[in-house]
């Protein structure tokens, strides 16, 4: 028994503490089949080798979204020449006036790299119900805005879900939860 214990500490002690949350082991957001600007489909599995940062959102949005993506370009300018293994991609919760060229473009306007990804309004609901995204469409006037979670999901270059990044944490937190993740997956691999 006392080794058995051992054993699950000495586990414990190379799990990383993280700021965000912590999301290893979830069975949900697993993958998506989404279209690019381009028109081809995307899923995960396009990013392989790379660490994802996922997140969903609307090019119309007014506050979050613009925040977000100005933070994920910041933390991966941070990064240095590691950048080059971050991966951001936004999924747009608005695909009736979010055309793919738009969030595409929207994407790209935070970070040339960024991939913005659409999918038909059903297509758009089956991948926000398997990441356990809440979005509700919100008049407002002769518009609408979309209340939507703002968690910023992270992916490892397995295509693990991995964190859950908070849009109110600093990009430092963000910063020092990647390089945990990427340290802890590297020794991992060896």
């Amino acid at each position: 028994m006392a080794v058995i214990l051992a054993m699950l500490a000495a586990c414990d002690s190379l799990t990383p503490t993280y700021n965000g949350t912590n999301l290893t082991g979830a069975g949900w957001g697993r993958d998506f089949h989404l279209t690019d600007a381009d028109g081809r489909e995307r899923s995960l599995a396009d990013w392989r080798g790379r660490y994802v940062m996922l997140f969903f959102g609307y090019a119309y949005c007014p506050e979050v979204c613009p925040t977000v993506l100005l933070r994920a370009a910041e933390v991966r300018n941070a990064l240095g020449a590691e950048k080059q293994r971050i991966q951001v991609v936004a999924i747009t919760l608005d695909p009736e006036r979010d055309k793919p060229a738009d969030i595409g473009n929207y994407a790209h306007a935070f970070d040339p790299s960024f991939v913005g990804l659409w999918g038909a309004p059903e297509r758009i609901r089956e991948v926000a119900k398997e990441f356990h995204v809440y979005y509700e469409k919100v008049p407002d006037g002769k518009s609408y805005t979309i209340d939507h979670t703002a968690l910023t999901y992270v992916f490892d270059s397995e295509g693990r879900l991995r964190l859950g990044l908070g849009h109110t944490q600093p990009a430092a937190l963000w910063i020092a939860d990647l390089r945990k993740l990427m340290n802890s997956t590297a020794r991992m691999k060896q």
